[in-house]
C-alpha cells in the first residue's frame, strides 16, 4: 500500500512537471525540442490518412446502410453476435421488403387480375434486386469496410499511443535540458560553492543523457510505425479496387433484372393499364365537341361506310371481317356522339378503320357503334 502511494505521488509529480513544461512552451517561456523534418512529414501524412479514412469509412457505411436508426441497431446486434462468436443473421433489405409487400398485396387483390399479376411480376423483381443488394453489402463490408475499420481501431490506436509516448519523452527531455541549464547558471554564480553545484550539473547531465536516449528510442519506434502507413495505402488501394468491382457487378446485375422485368411486362397484355390521364392530342383534336364557331363533328360512320373502309384494310390492323371480341375492363362514359359508352365486364366487338388513331377502336354492341379507347379493353383471341 505504501509503495502504491509513493508511485501515485511520483506519477502525479511527473504529470505536473510535464504540464508546466508544456504550458511554458505554449507561452514562449521555454525551449522546445523540434522533431526532424522527416518525422514531422510522416506525422502529417499519418494524420491526413486517418482523417480521410475515417470520412470514407463513415460515408461508405451510410451508402450501404442509408437508415441511421436501423444501422445503429444493426451494429449493436453485430457486436453481441461477435462477442458470442456466432454468425450474424442476414437481414432483409428494403428492396426485399418492398417485394414481399407487393406479393402479399397481390394475394388480396387477386393474382389473376391485371393489377395482381403485375404486382407479382414487379414484386419478384424487387426481391431479386433486394437480394442482389444484400450480397453487395455483405461483400463490400468484408472487402472494403472491414480493412478500413481495422486500421482505425487497430493500427491507428497503436500509432496514437506511441505518439503520445513520444510527446511525453520530448517533454521529459526538454525538462532535463532546462534543469541542466539552470544548474550551470547557478554554478557560474556561486563560485564559492563550486563542488556542490558541480554535483548538480553532473546529475542533470546524466538525467539528460538518459532522457535523450529514451526520446531517440521512442522516436525510432514511432518513425517505423508511421512509415508503415505506406503499406496501409497499398492495402487500401487493393480493397478499393475490390469495392469498385463489387459495385460494378451489383449494378450490372440490377440492370439485368430490370431488363428482364421490362421484357416480361411488355410481353404481357399492355391494354390492361388505363391511360385516362394521357390524352392523345391528335385524337382530342379530331373528336372534340364542336364549338359554336366551328362546324359540327362528323357523325359516326354508317354501316355501309364501315364495311367499305374496312375492306380496304391496313397493314398491322385487322379488317372488319377479322373483327375481335373484347372484354371491357372499366366503365367509360362517352364524351360525345362519336364515342360508345362502356360498362365493365361486358363483351363487345371491336375493329379498326384506315387512318384511325391507334389509341382508339370502333366498338359495336348490337345496333350501337362508336369509338372506344383501347386501354379500357382486354382483347380476346
Amino acid at each position: 500500500m505504501d509503495f502504491n502511494v509513493k508511485k501515485l505521488a511520483s506519477d502525479a509529480g511527473v504529470f505536473f512537471t510535464r504540464a508546466v513544461q508544456f504550458t511554458e512552451e505554449k507561452l514562449g517561456q521555454a525551449e522546445k525540442t523540434e522533431l526532424d523534418v522527416h518525422l514531422e512529414n510522416l506525422l502529417a501524412r499519418a494524420d491526413c490518412t486517418k482523417n480521410w479514412t475515417e470520412k470514407i469509412f463513415r460515408q461508405t457505411e451510410v451508402l450501404l446502410q442509408p437508415n441511421p436508426i436501423d444501422h445503429t441497431g444493426a451494429r449493436i446486434e453485430e457486436f453481441f453476435y461477435e462477442k458470442l462468436d456466432r454468425k450474424v443473421p442476414s437481414r432483409a433489405t428494403n428492396g426485399e421488403l418492398l417485394g414481399q409487400y407487393m406479393l402479399d398485396a397481390a394475394k388480396d387483390f387477386g393474382p389473376s387480375t391485371p393489377y395482381g399479376s403485375t404486382l407479382i411480376k414487379v414484386g419478384e423483381s424487387q426481391r431479386k434486386l433486394g437480394g442482389t443488394e444484400r450480397e453487395f453489402i455483405q461483400s463490400s463490408a468484408i472487402s472494403f469496410l472491414t480493412p478500413l475499420r481495422n486500421f482505425l481501431e487497430g493500427d491507428w490506436r497503436t500509432i496514437s499511443k506511441e505518439r503520445r509516448l513520444l510527446e511525453n519523452r520530448r517533454l521529459d527531455l526538454d525538462i532535463c535540458k532546462a534543469r541542466l541549464k539552470k544548474a550551470k547558471v547557478a554554478e557560474a554564480k556561486a563560485s564559492c560553492e563550486g563542488d556542490l553545484w558541480s554535483e548538480e550539473v553532473d546529475k542533470a547531465e546524466m538525467e539528460l543523457r538518459v532522457a535523450q536516449t529514451e526520446f531517440d528510442r521512442q522516436a525510432e519506434v514511432t518513425r517505423l510505425l508511421l512509415e508503415g502507413i505506406s503499406s496501409t495505402h497499398v492495402h487500401h488501394l487493393r480493397c478499393l479496387h475490390e469495392f469498385v468491382e463489387a459495385q460494378a457487378a451489383y449494378y450490372a446485375q440490377c440492370h439485368l433484372h430490370m431488363l428482364e422485368l421490362q421484357k416480361e411486362l411488355s410481353s404481357s397484355d399492355e391494354d390492361v393499364l388505363p391511360n385516362a390521364f394521357a390524352v392523345n392530342p391528335s385524337s382530342l383534336a379530331a373528336f372534340s365537341s364542336p364549338s359554336p364557331s366551328t362546324s359540327a363533328s362528323p357523325a359516326p360512320p354508317t354501316p355501309a361506310t364501315l364495311e367499305t373502309d374496312t375492306l380496304k384494310g391496313e397493314e398491322g390492323r385487322p379488317p372488319a371481317s377479322g373483327s375481335r371480341k373484347a372484354k371491357v375492363l372499366y366503365d367509360y362514359d362517352a364524351a360525345d356522339t362519336s364515342e360508345l359508352s362502356l360498362l365493365a365486364d361486358e363483351l363487345i366487338t371491336v375493329y379498326t378503320v384506315p387512318g384511325m388513331d391507334p389509341d382508339w377502336l370502333i366498338g359495336e354492341r348490337g345496333n350501337q357503334k362508336g369509338k372506344v379507347p383501347v386501354t379500357y379493353l382486354e382483347l380476346l383471341s
